[in-house]
C-alpha cells in the first residue's frame, strides 16, 4: 500500500458539481480537502462564488491542487468537456459528486409554465444524468484503486448525486422540483445495478432543509420551508458540512458494500 493510500480515504481525485460560494457543493469540496484528496476539481456556473471556493480550499490546504472551470451543467457539450479537462490535468476521476441544483418557483402544476417545469428539471435531473454519465464513461475506462482495507476490493469510482427529501415525500407548490429529485433517486439505482460489474458504486443523498444560499436567500421559500423544519423531530435545519460527511463516507470505501442507496440527511424528516 503506498503512502499516500495509508495516510487517506481519498488517494484519488475527486470532482464536484455546483462548488460555488457556501452550499453544499462547497462544503463538500472543503471536505474532501480536509480528508486529505489533494486533486480536486471544481465547477459551477457561477464564476465569483466558484472563485470563492478556490480561495477557501487554498487558504486552508496550501498541499491541495486544484482545478477550478466553470460551466453550465444543463448544457449538453459541458460535462464530457469538463471531465476531459479533468483526466488532461489529473489522468483520472475517482469520487464524483453531483451538486448542481435549484430550485423551482413555489406554483401548483396548473400554474406552472413549460419553461419552468423545464428549466429545473434541464438542471437538476438531466445536468446530473449528463454529469454522471461523463464521469462514467471515463471510470469504466480507467485501473481501480486500492481500499484503504486490504481485504476489500479495489474500488474504480464513487458517484454520489444530490437529491432531496422531496424526492421521496414532496410538499405543496414544488410538482417540479419533487419530480426532478425523485428522478435523481431513480437514476442512481439504475445506474448502481449497472455498474456494480465494473467495480463502480453510485449513491446519493437526500438532504432535508440546508442552510445554504439556496434556501436563506428568498422570503418566500423560507416560508415555505419552515413547517418542514417544525415537523422534523431535530427541530433545525441541517448544515451543509453534515451533508459533506455523508456524500464523503458514499465516496470512500468505508462504504464499500453501500450500492444504490438513497442517504437520508434531513433531522429525521421523513420518519415522521
Amino acid at each position: 500500500m503506498s503512502t499516500s493510500i495509508a495516510k487517506t480515504l481519498f488517494p484519488g481525485v475527486a470532482v464536484v458539481t455546483g462548488a460555488g460560494g457556501t452550499g453544499i457543493g462547497a462544503a463538500v469540496a472543503r471536505a474532501f480537502a480536509a480528508a486529505g484528496c489533494e486533486r480536486i476539481a471544481i465547477t459551477d456556473l457561477n464564476e465569483v462564488t466558484l472563485e470563492q471556493t478556490k480561495q477557501a480550499v487554498a487558504a486552508a490546504h496550501p498541499n491541495v491542487r486544484l482545478l477550478v472551470h466553470p460551466g453550465n451543467v444543463a448544457d449538453d457539450q459541458f460535462a464530457d468537456s469538463f471531465i476531459d479537462k479533468v483526466v488532461q490535468y489529473f489522468g483520472r476521476v475517482d469520487y464524483a459528486v453531483n451538486c448542481a441544483g435549484v430550485l423551482g418557483q413555489p406554483l401548483r402544476s396548473a400554474e406552472t409554465s413549460v419553461a419552468e417545469f423545464d428549466r429545473v428539471n434541464n438542471i437538476n435531473y438531466r445536468g446530473c444524468w449528463l454529469s454522471s454519465r461523463a464521469q462514467l464513461k471515463q471510470m469504466v475506462r480507467q485501473d481501480a484503486l486500492p481500499s484503504h482495507d486490504s481485504s476489500r476490493s479495489p474500488q474504480r469510482g464513487a458517484i454520489v448525486n444530490v437529491a432531496s427529501q422531496l424526492g421521496i415525500v414532496s410538499r405543496p407548490s414544488a410538482p417540479a422540483y419533487c419530480a426532478s429529485k425523485s428522478a435523481v433517486i431513480g437514476m442512481t439505482r439504475s445506474d448502481a445495478i449497472d455498474y456494480s460489474k465494473d467495480g463502480i458504486r453510485v449513491n446519493c443523498v437526500c438532504p432535508g432543509v440546508i442552510e445554504t444560499p439556496m434556501t436563506m436567500g428568498n422570503t418566500e421559500i423560507r416560508e415555505a420551508i419552515t413547517p418542514a423544519i417544525e415537523i422534523a423531530p431535530m427541530k433545525r435545519m441541517g448544515k451543509p458540512e453534515e451533508v459533506a460527511d455523508a456524500v464523503l463516507f458514499l465516496c470512500s470505501t468505508k462504504a464499500s458494500f453501500v450500492q444504490g442507496h438513497a442517504m437520508v440527511v434531513d433531522g429525521g424528516y421523513i420518519t415522521v
